[in-house]
C-alpha cells in the first residue's frame, strides 16, 4: 500500500502546483490520474495551444507549462499512479483514508485533494450514421499531435475556440484544411475568427458556413465526408481525416458517489480553505464550485495554496505552522 500525506486526485496543472505548495510545508504528495500522463487537459486535449493568462508568461504552450510545473515540483519528489481511475474511498481511522483505484492500487493518506478538472471527458459526437466505424481510422475528436496531419487533407467541424484554433494551427501543416460550421457566425475569440477569415480570403483554407456534415464513406479507412448546405445542397469532400470539435461532456464519474456536496456536476467547497462536506477532503480547480467561481488555472493555483495550509493544520493540529517566503530561503531550504 502506498502511504503519503496528501493524495491528489488529478495530475493537471492545479494538482501539480499543489505539490509545490505542499512541499514547502514538508508534506509529501502522491497523485492519481486516469490519463497515462501528467498535465490533464493541457496534455490530453491541447498540448500545442498557447495560454495567455499565466502570470509572468505573456504566452506559453500548454505542454510547456506542464513541463515547467514538473521541473518546479521535482525537488519534492512526488509519486504518481497514472492510467488508473480513483474509484472508491474508505475512512479507516479518525484521520485516515484509503483510496482504491479501478486497477486495485491502494493509497493511504490523512488528506485527499480532488483536483480532477471538470472530471472525466467524453467528446460530443455529431449524430452521423456510421461515424463510430471510422473512429481512429480517419475520425478524431481531438488533436494530440499536429504532425499526424502533415500533408493530409482534413475537415474540421465546429464553431468554437478549439475548431478555430486548430484550423489556424493546421493550416500550415496539412495539405488542405476545410472548416465547416452550421452557422455563419462563430462562438470563438474574435481574434481567432479574424485569423480564420484572413486565411480563407488568402486561399490557405476552405471555409464552409451554414452547412454541416451528414455522412461518412470509405472502406477500412475514411475516404469522404458528405455535407449539406443551405446554398448548395448535398456534396462530398475527399478527406484523410474528419475532426468534429463540438466540445467535451464532463462527468464526475466515481467522485459523484463519495458523499460530497454536489451542485451541477461540481463539488461544493468552503472558500476559507476549499474543504468539502467531508472533513479531510478538499476540492480545488475546475472541479469545485462556490459563489463567484472562475474556472481559470491561476485561480486553481490560489486554491491549492490555501488548501495545503489548512491540510497541514488538519494533519498536525499541535504544530505551529511557520510560513516562509521562497524569496527569502529558496526552495532548497525547504527540501529534506
Amino acid at each position: 500500500m502506498i502511504k503519503t500525506d496528501i493524495l491528489i486526485v488529478g495530475a493537471g496543472p492545479c494538482g501539480l502546483f499543489t505539490v509545490f505548495e505542499a512541499g514547502l510545508l514538508k508534506l509529501k504528495c502522491h497523485l492519481v490520474d486516469a490519463l497515462p500522463q501528467v498535465g490533464g487537459q493541457l496534455s490530453e486535449i491541447y498540448p500545442k495551444k498557447p495560454i495567455y493568462d499565466i502570470p509572468g508568461c505573456p504566452s506559453i504552450l500548454a505542454g510547456d507549462l506542464v513541463d515547467n510545473l514538473m521541473k518546479q515540483i521535482e525537488p519534492f519528489s512526488p509519486t504518481f499512479t497514472l492510467g488508473e481511475r480513483a474509484e472508491k474511498i474508505e475512512k479507516v481511522d479518525e484521520k485516515l483514508f484509503v483510496m482504491t483505484t479501478n486497477k486495485g492500487t491502494q493509497i493511504q493518506a490523512p488528506v485527499i485533494a480532488i483536483a480532477g478538472g471538470l472530471g472525466s471527458f467524453e467528446p460530443r459526437k455529431p449524430p452521423i450514421e456510421g461515424l463510430q466505424k471510422y473512429e481512429d481510422h480517419g475520425v478524431d475528436y481531438m488533436v494530440r499531435d499536429p504532425e499526424k496531419y502533415r500533408g493530409k487533407k482534413i475537415l474540421i467541424a465546429g464553431g468554437g475556440d478549439s475548431a478555430l484554433d486548430w484550423t489556424i494551427e493546421l493550416a500550415g501543416v496539412a495539405e488542405e484544411v476545410t472548416l465547416i460550421h452550421r452557422r455563419t457566425s462563430f462562438r470563438g475569440a474574435l481574434d481567432s475568427v479574424e485569423k480564420v477569415m484572413n486565411l480563407a480570403k488568402a486561399g490557405k483554407i476552405n471555409l464552409i458556413t451554414a452547412a454541416q456534415a451528414i455522412g461518412v464513406n470509405g472502406g477500412d479507412q475514411l475516404e469522404e465526408v458528405v455535407i449539406k448546405s443551405k446554398e448548395n445542397g448535398e456534396s462530398s469532400i475527399k478527406v484523410d481525416y474528419f475532426i468534429p470539435l463540438f466540445g467535451l461532456t464532463p462527468k464526475l464519474g466515481p467522485i459523484a458517489h463519495w458523499g460530497l456536496g454536489i451542485d451541477r456536476s461540481a463539488v461544493k467547497v468552503n472558500t476559507r480553505d476549499y474543504s468539502t462536506d467531508v472533513e479531510g477532503i478538499y476540492a480545488i480547480g475546475d472541479i469545485n464550485t462556490y459563489e463567484g467561481k472562475l474556472k481559470l488555472i491561476l485561480c486553481g493555483f490560489h486554491e491549492g495554496t490555501m488548501m495545503v495550509q489548512s491540510a497541514f493544520k488538519y494533519i498536525y493540529p499541535d504544530q505551529k505552522l511557520s510560513f516562509k517566503y521562497t524569496t527569502v530561503t529558496g526552495v532548497e531550504g525547504f527540501s529534506e
